[in-house]
């Protein structure tokens, strides 16, 4: 039987994957792969290979692509339709991947090969810093370790792999394993229609999936189930009167795969553990003091202390402003309730309501004006006047889930430039969150032959309901937003090599400049009359409630700020500090950093970073400080456009040419020079939240 992984197909052909495909096609395109460097490497010791562009990285670039195309939809539907046979399929792949992977990056014979071709001075600037780039890699891949070390740095590689993985099960597992049934209405006292109505039907969902096919008894039974997804969870804790129920669904959440909960298996305080110590081991094998500071080698901060002074100057101007809203959300409660005490399942809640008396408005009465047909084509139209792109939908596609929908991008010329799957909704099975990632990158091959950028958008929004289309919250339009922005990232771009093509070698705190520049569009008036429109009467939003959306965007802006901020420090801090002779550090370092930025320190029964996947699970270890960083990047952009005009075409194309369209072909800093005509700086990102610098 064929194997669809192992079909050199333009996309996948995801209805035809099964677990069974996963590990036989991963061994046999590894052993390819090895078989193809082996050649190369025997080539460059026998001085029967060019050391040229042409005769070394194109052939291994090529050889790389072939297994990423094979990996990338087997990772993905881990994320987004996951079960018990695939996962263990994944699983089993990642110590091959990860084996395979230290073989390249450890090969000196290929390593003094690019030396070589870097030495010689006759590349191009792009290849150059390819090459560049590619000599830090196997730098940082151990090449110049010895034999021994490098065998250890394998181990490590390998385990901390294996440890990813296991987080981030756990964290799915948990989430899945919580549930709560309620069959009398009164109890979801204060939660919108919309979310009731979600409710009421994951409980039909979940009653026909468990029940007898033969045994209609459950058919007639009327109930509500509450889940840890995030549109559920996050409307309980907004909207729910009853204080009980909001507490107890937030200890669930903030305690999920940790020692609070009934499931010992799923704990992840010995994975933390035993992550950082590796971590830490593994960067001063390399010759780096701690892993933040290895972590930095490839981003656009220059050293921990940069990143500690830049962390720490956001804390100075943010913290006053954020315990002032604070004591104003406290005398609301009280005034309000009668609340003496503010807990932590309290906070959204009386935030909601103290928002709608401030400013009246609503996430929830605003779900009308954000269908989802309306959001897309609005977020379609916005994109074509910046760039003169439009978009086609297509239907013969082969996809995961029959939610999923593919579009087309075509330039102002009606060339197809990329595309992507779009994915919605949150599903049982479902890795929560939302992300941008890449299903084929751009490249131009040795034939000639132009790959185009293919991406993955995935939300976790509700699901329709009946025939009615899904009506979004500001919020989570917000995100959609974010992650196009990362998806123009990866589609826009105009650079052939693959290594440096879309989001490929973008410094990892600049990454997120694309996503959170979107998210203005979101707020503008202009560009909101293109997305916002009542699903009924087409009507937009008014000029008030505009004005309102906007005033509400600096609602508790200062709390937020120290929330990401204790997050940041957190991260950085227990990679920057950590010492192999204390015992669970990082809880320390984590009650540390609460009482130096935290206006709302949480229980002490609290485990958020128990299911901190960001760091555990994913690549912001040491460099969660990104997103801050990069959102200092974009507000600075995008003061450039407020400037001019939102839609003003020579901002637009600046944009484009200068940083959209480059992926990592040149340093970070550099893209944004040429663009901003000056470094950034924070004054923009500190305006726009309305928090002063003085």
């Amino acid at each position: 039987m064929t194997n669809p992984l192992l079909q050199d197909d333009l996309l996948p052909a995801f209805a035809q994957i099964r677990s069974d495909h996963v590990v036989v096609a991963l061994t046999q395109q590894i052993e390819e792969n090895r078989q193809h460097l082996n050649s190369i490497t025997t080539r460059i010791n026998n001085q029967t290979c060019d050391l040229t562009w042409e005769g070394i990285v194109s052939p291994i670039v090529e050889q790389g692509d072939r297994l990423s195309r094979l990996w990338s939809p087997v990772s993905h539907m881990n994320s987004v339709v996951s079960n018990d046979d695939f996962r263990e399929a994944h699983d089993a792949c990642l110590p091959l991947l990860t084996e395979f992977s230290s073989e390249v990056g450890q090969n000196k014979e290929l390593y003094e090969a690019y030396r070589a071709l870097s030495n010689s001075k006759q590349l191009p600037p792009l290849q150059q810093k390819i090459i560049d780039d590619d000599l830090l890699d196997f730098r940082l891949a151990g090449v110049e370790l010895s034999s021994d070390k490098q065998a250890r740095f394998r181990e490590i590689k390998s385990r901390l792999s294996e440890l990813g993985s296991k987080f981030s099960n756990h964290v799915l597992d948990a989430t899945m394993a919580w549930s709560k049934t309620l069959t009398d209405i009164a109890d979801l006292k204060g939660m919108p229609d919309s979310a009731i109505a979600a409710a009421k039907e994951a409980f039909s969902k979940h009653a026909d999936e468990n029940s007898d096919q033969h045994n209609d008894e459950n058919n007639h039974v009327v109930g509500y189930r509450l889940t840890l997804d995030i549109p559920c969870y996050l409307a309980v804790m907004t909207y729910a009167d009853d204080v009980k129920l909001r507490e107890e669904m937030n200890h669930a959440y903030s305690t999920r795969a940790s020692d609070q909960q009934s499931h010992p298996e799923w704990d992840n305080t010995p994975i933390i553990q035993e992550t950082l110590q590796l971590r830490h081991e593994f960067a001063q094998l390399l010759g780096f003091e701690n892993y933040a500071a290895y972590s930095l080698a490839t981003k656009m901060a220059n050293d921990p202390q940069q990143v500690m002074d830049f962390l720490e100057q956001l804390a100075s101007v943010s913290q006053e402003k954020a315990k002032s809203e604070l004591q104003e959300l406290l005398d609301f409660a009280t005034n309000l309730d009668g609340i003496e005490t503010l807990h932590v399942w309290d906070v959204a809640y009386y935030s909601e309501k103290l928002r709608q008396q401030k400013y009246d408005i609503s996430q929830e009465e605003l779900r009308p004006w954000f269908p989802e047909d309306k959001v897309l084509s609005g977020l379609f139209e916005i994109t074509s006047r910046l760039y003169n792109v439009s978009f086609e939908e297509q239907k013969e596609v082969d996809l995961w889930h029959v939610d999923v929908r593919f579009f087309k991008i075509f330039d102002a010329k009606n060339n197809h430039t990329g595309s992507f799957y779009l994915d919605l909704y949150a599903r049982s099975h479902k890795r929560g969150g939302a992300w941008m990632d890449s299903c084929r990158d751009r490249k131009r091959n040795t034939a000639g032959e132009l790959q185009l950028p293919v991406a993955y958008l995935t939300c976790n929004f509700n699901a329709p309901i009946g025939d009615a289309q899904a009506l979004f919250t500001h919020d989570e339009v917000v995100t959609l937003f974010h992650e196009f922005g990362h998806g123009l990232h990866h589609l826009m771009t105009e650079i052939d090599e693959i290594q440096v093509s879309g989001i490929n070698g973008v410094s990892w705190d600049a990454v997120e400049l694309p996503s959170q520049f979107m998210e203005n569009f979101c707020y503008d008036k202009e560009s909101l009359n293109i997305i916002a429109r009542h699903v009924d009467t087409d009507e937009p939003l008014s000029d008030v409630v505009l004005q309102r959306l906007n005033d509400a965007r600096q609602f508790q802006a200062a709390m937020q700020m120290v929330r990401q901020l204790e997050f940041s420090l957190f991260d950085f801090r227990i990679h920057l500090e950590f010492d192999p002779s204390i015992d669970s550090q990082f809880t320390k370092i984590l009650r540390e950093v609460r009482e130096q930025v935290s206006v709302m320190p949480p229980p002490s029964w609290n485990r958020f970073e128990n299911g901190f996947s960001h760091i555990f699970a994913g690549g912001y270890a040491a460099g969660y400080y990104s997103y801050k960083w990069a959102e200092v990047l974009s507000a600075d952009v995008w003061s450039s456009f407020e400037e001019k005009g939102i839609f003003d075409a020579s901002v637009a194309r600046m944009f484009l040419d200068q940083i959209l369209s480059q992926g990592g072909s040149k340093k970070a800093m550099e893209l944004f020079v040429n663009f901003k005509g000056r470094e950034p700086s924070v004054d923009a990102l500190l305006a726009q939240q309305g928090i002063s610098s003085h």
